[in-house]
Formats: C-alpha cells, sequence, structure tokens
C-alpha cells in the first residue's frame, strides 16, 4: 500500500507541473503533440484533440512534448518568417518564458493550496521560546519564556522551524556570538549572548518533540545509536520499559531522567518490525541555544491561514536554495541528494510510520510531504541549468540581451551534454538510495 500512495504523490507533482505547460502552452497557441505521465515505452494512450495522452512504464517522471520548429526545420532557422504556426519557437520570447516557467509556478501553486489545508487543520508554528536554562548566558541577556522570535541570526523569522532549520544548515560553536529579536508584549528587543556550554551524556539523536510519534530525524555518525545499529525514521516506543507515545512525552521523560553512564534500554519499531536494544549514553561537550523554541502547531483565523501558507511556501524555497548552497561550502555532498527512488521510499516510510496516529494525521503528514516536494521540485526546475526550465528561460533571456536567438548547433550541444551529465548523476543518485533502501 505504502508503494502505491508513495507512487501516486509522486505523479500527482509531475502532472500538476507537465499540465502547467501543457495549459499555457495551449493558451498561447503552442500545440502539444504529447502529454506523457512516466518514461519509457507506452502502456496506455489515447488521442484526443490532436494530442497524444500517454501513460509509460517508469513513473518517475513525464513530459509535455510542445510542437519544436527545431526538428521541423531540422536546425535552419535562418529565416524567421518561415517558423511554422503552432511551434514553440513561433510564439514571442516572453510567450517562451511563460510556458516555461508555469511548470515549476504550478509546483508552487500545488504546495500553497496544500499549505492552506494543512494550516487550517492543525496550525503553524509561532517561534515563540518554550523555556530558558535558569542562570544561562541566554537568560542573563534577557530572554525570557513567551518572547517571540522574530530574527534569528541575521535572518527573517516567521516560524519555528525557520529557527530550528539555522542548526540544521550551521554548526553551533562556543566562540559563536547569537543574535536574535524578539518581540514581547508589542515591544521589540534585540539580544546577543553566548551559547551555553554543557557536559552531558547523550545518545547522538535528533527527534521532534510534538505530540507525532517519536520518530529519530537523524543519528550522528559513530553516535552510541549508530552503534547500536538504530537508524533514521525509526520510532522510540519506549526507554526502560516506560512507553513513549510521542515526541513530547519522550521530551518530558528525557528532561525528568537526564542520561547518565548507565546504559538504557530502548523500545525500537521500524516499519512492522518492534526490537529492543541496549544503548550506554556517551559524555560529550554540548553547545546549545540555553533555550527551547516552540516547533509544535497552532490554530489561527482564516485570514492568517492565507497569510501563513505563503510563509510556508517561502520556507521551503528558501530551505531548498540554502541546502543547495550547502553543497557548494561541502556541508552537503552529493550523497545527500534523492533522486526518484529515494523520494517515493520516503513517502512511503513515512506513510508507515503515522498510520498508527490515524487518517487525519496520516494525510496531514502527506500533505506535509506534497508541500516539500513540490516546493523542491519548481526550485530544482528553476534552476539555471541548460536542458531544464530554468536553463531554457535562461537561454532565452541571452537571447533577448543579444538581440537574436542562440546558435541552434551550439544550444543543442550544450543541451546534450548538460542532458548527459544530469542523466549520470540520477543513475548514481537512484542507486544510491536503492543501496540505502537495502542496508536498512
Amino acid at each position: 500500500m505504502k508503494w502505491i500512495i508513495a507512487i501516486l504523490i509522486f505523479s500527482l507533482l509531475i502532472i500538476v507541473h507537465e499540465y502547467g505547460h501543457f495549459l499555457v502552452a495551449r493558451l498561447n497557441g503552442v500545440d502539444v503533440e504529447e502529454f506523457s505521465i512516466g518514461f519509457g515505452p507506452r502502456l496506455l494512450s489515447t488521442v484526443s484533440g490532436g494530442v497524444r495522452y500517454s501513460l509509460k512504464a517508469l513513473p518517475f517522471g513525464g513530459s509535455c512534448r510542445m510542437r519544436s520548429a527545431l526538428e521541423e526545420m531540422e536546425g535552419d532557422m535562418s529565416l524567421p518568417d518561415s517558423i511554422p504556426e503552432g511551434t514553440f519557437e513561433s510564439v514571442s520570447y516572453g510567450r517562451r518564458a511563460a510556458i516555461l516557467f508555469a511548470g515549476p509556478f504550478f509546483n508552487f501553486l500545488l504546495a500553497f493550496v496544500c499549505a492552506i489545508i494543512v494550516i487550517g487543520v492543525v496550525g503553524y508554528d509561532p517561534a515563540e521560546v518554550l523555556a530558558v536554562a535558569e542562570n544561562s548566558p541566554a537568560a542573563e541577556a534577557g530572554l525570557k519564556k513567551g518572547d517571540v522570535i522574530t530574527g534569528f541570526m541575521g535572518g527573517h523569522v516567521d516560524i519555528g522551524r525557520d529557527v530550528d532549520t539555522w542548526f540544521v544548515l550551521h554548526d553551533l560553536t562556543k566562540e559563536t556570538t547569537v543574535t536574535m529579536t524578539v518581540r514581547r508584549n508589542g515591544e521589540t528587543k534585540k539580544l546577543s549572548f553566548r551559547p551555553l556550554v554543557t557536559d552531558r551524556y547523550m545518545l547522538g539523536m535528533t527527534y521532534m518533540p510534538d505530540e507525532n510519534a517519536a520518530v529519530i530525524e537523524a543519528v550522528q555518525a559513530s553516535s552510541p545509536l549508530a552503534k547500536a545499529g538504530i537508524k533514521a525514521n525509526d520510532i522510540i516506543t519506549a526507554i526502560n520499559g516506560n512507553a513513549m507515545k510521542s515526541g513530547n512525552e519522550l521530551a518530558s521523560y528525557m528532561k525528568e531522567h537526564p542520561l547518565t553512564e548507565d546504559p538504557v534500554t530502548l523500545t525500537i519499531k521500524r516499519g512492522e518490525e518492534a526490537f529492543a536494544t541496549e544503548v550506554t549514553p556517551v559524555l560529550n561537550e554540548s553547545v546549545t541555544l540555553g533555550a527551547s523554541v516552540n516547533l509544535g502547531r497552532v490554530r489561527t483565523t482564516p485570514i492568517r491561514v492565507v497569510g501563513y501558507s505563503f510563509v510556508e511556501i517561502r520556507y521551503w524555497i528558501g530551505t531548498v536554495l540554502k541546502s543547495l548552497g550547502g553543497m557548494f561550502t561541502g556541508r552537503f555532498t552529493v550523497n545527500d541528494l534523492s533522486g526518484p527512488v529515494g523520494v517515493v521510499d520516503v513517502v512511503g516510510t513515512t506513510y508507515e510510520n503515522t498510520k498508527s496516529e490515524g487518517a487525519l494525521m496520516t494525510w496531514m503528514n502527506m500533505l506535509n510531504l506534497i508541500i516539500l516536494l513540490s516546493a523542491n521540485l519548481g526550485v530544482m526546475n528553476l534552476l539555471p541549468i541548460p536542458g531544464i526550465d530554468g536553463g531554457r528561460l535562461l537561454g532565452i533571456l541571452i537571447s533577448v540581451i543579444r538581440g537574436r536567438p542562440m546558435d541552434v548547433k551550439v544550444e543543442g550541444t550544450i543541451q546534450l551534454v548538460t542532458a548527459t551529465l544530469l542523466l549520470a548523476l540520477m543513475v548514481y543518485v537512484c542507486y544510491h538510495d536503492i543501496i540505502t533502501m537495502l542496508a536498512r
């Protein structure tokens, strides 16, 4: 079942993207020859209104193939007046750009609609300070419980995840000076302080302290949990025989029973399998903010639901771009990328891990994944890489600046080379996804 749902969600993202191209192409008088879901040989096919609609064997993509003068004229476009009507090249640069941009835009639109549903049902995550450690640098600087963070480390903050994501993309060290802006009783205050440095016993994991199951989001390399074979997406259901029904219960237990050098027994759920394992914490020097920031959801008014839906899309677009930046700084590597196989696996695993929480929460999690993946697909397709929408948009911009079209042979060669490199990257990423799945 999980694979069916995963493939349906992935197919939805592709259909919406390609329909954006299809709709705007038809509105601008460009003929569409084939609208297909999937790659490879056709499984089903029908022709309607001059368009062939196809379902193909490999459900990991799709296409909206428009009529092209480059193909019909075999690359000879020296006489613009002779370009056949109905081809992509027969319309103005502005219309071509609109057609290309429509695919990513429809992905952003899908993400926005899903965000309205999710925020309307479960709310948004205000960046409210939930607690401040006593006698910590944060407390001495004046940070208080109930403060709402509006700025953090030079960046604007709308939701709690803005702060949380900073820690994913950056390392907090003893030398870091934390800067933030908070709103308190209608007043804005600017604070700066050093992180809280403490020695504490740790297992080496991150999880979300919310009402959902205590899912391990990440396991630190070489940590006690990693050595015990615990993996990301495993669910902690009990500690030392004490049942843990949610991330909040796990956080409360850890606060009331700080880890020591003594081993702890964790009960883990992995898919349909459940097992217990003994893990011995290790002593680490911990560098933290010295305060906890809300990541739970609260309901809000209908008008603010719409506003925070825009915030949600802004958050995911920004997160994707910052993560791509991390590829260039070395924080992330190509092994951190996921291809279609990995995406389908994540969707399926999330469904399996959350279906026990009931239909409502399961579909809220599915919609959250659609928001993330659809925004991701929109951003990735707008990157200025030849062969995809962003690269073609860049080509149009260059043609406008030059006052004449790019050389067809040069453009074709660039696209062929880039497409080959992208295909090689996709094959590697899919191979890595499969190896990772088999290793679980």
